[in-house]
């Protein structure tokens, strides 16, 4: 999603740059008392065009509504795709990997059947959150294992690590 973010980005400001550059063009034109720069069958539909026809209204609400999405999707937060390790050194991991070798790690302590570990960064820190199902009195040990295994990936010292265990439902 972020190469689509840069892509509209750099269309959106291709077309307020070439805008600009026609309006700016005309204005000194029309104060120099010369033709637009939008000369022959161009000119005569663009200079007739009112507020009030339909057309105007349904191309100024695409790009405004178009604006709009693109500053959503700027403003929203993404998730990282790469994550940085201890240090500054440049060193980093992909998030999917890490979040998969978590719930690997999650999934080797006893009485745990299944797990799912997600990674969010909050500034050079990792936040894991696992969501397991299990033992609920297993969670001392999936956190030590998590620890450790954290240590091991030379990630940043991780704060509170979300642990949701979730019994399982077998049937009697």
């Amino acid at each position: 999603m972020r190469t689509v973010n840069r892509v509209a980005t750099l269309l959106l400001a291709v077309a307020l740059l070439v805008g600009g550059a026609l309006v700016a063009v005309a204005g000194l034109l029309a104060a120099l008392g010369r033709p637009g720069p939008l000369l022959g069958r161009w000119s005569a539909p663009l200079t007739g065009a009112r507020w009030q026809d339909p057309p105007v209204r349904a191309v100024a609400a695409g790009l405004a509504l178009f604006g709009l999405v693109v500053l959503a999707a700027q403003l929203r937060r993404w998730r990282p795709v790469r994550l940085p390790a201890a240090g500054h050194d440049g060193w980093h991991l992909h998030r999917r990997g890490v979040e998969r070798r978590l719930a690997r790690t999650v999934r080797s302590v006893p009485s745990i059947r299944r797990a799912r570990v997600r990674v969010r960064r909050r500034g050079e820190a990792w936040r894991p959150r696992v969501t397991a199902t299990g033992d609920p009195a297993a969670r001392a040990d999936v956190e030590f294992a998590l620890r450790r295994e954290l240590e091991r990936l030379a990630a940043p010292a991780p704060g509170r690590i979300e642990v949701r265990l979730v019994p399982s439902r077998r049937a009697p």
